[in-house]
């Protein structure tokens, strides 16, 4: 599973990892019934501390979107992704609001939005990680 984090970023690593697997099952990245790979093997792939990943697959199984069966792995829950799709994208919309509002407060123009929407997006999800972006 490919999860891309970013000390740097000022978001909590399990705060990344939370969203990053909750987007992909969203998505449909992940179906219901794949296997994600055990704590263990998911630190040591994004070289961080086992604890991260156990409080981050904690917090999954407790908003039902993975379920974890002792000696067993954990697993992508079975559950609506066209709902957690649609909260997922109503939580993305709100924080685009505020986004912007703030930009209207700085004063930038459209242009200026556009430019630096696409600076961070050519940042942030190079294409490898973003298949389905349009070309420019």
């Amino acid at each position: 599973m490919l999860l891309r984090i970013d000390p740097s970023s000022g978001i909590p690593i399990t705060r990344q990892v939370i969203d990053q697997i909750r987007a992909r099952c969203a998505s449909g990245i992940l179906k219901p019934g794949d296997r994600l790979p055990s704590v263990r093997e998911l630190a040591r792939q994004l070289a961080i501390n086992q604890n991260t990943i156990l409080k981050a697959y904690e917090r999954l199984a407790a908003e039902g979107i993975i379920d974890t069966r002792h000696g067993e792995g954990s697993f992508v829950a079975e559950f609506a992704a066209g709902k957690q799709l649609k909260r997922e994208r109503a939580a993305l919309e709100d924080d685009l609001e505020r986004v912007l509002r703030h930009a209207l407060v700085l004063g930038l123009s459209e242009a200026d939005l556009q430019a630096l929407f696409q600076e961070t997006l050519d940042r942030v999800a190079p294409s490898d990680v973003a298949p389905n972006r349009r070309s420019r």
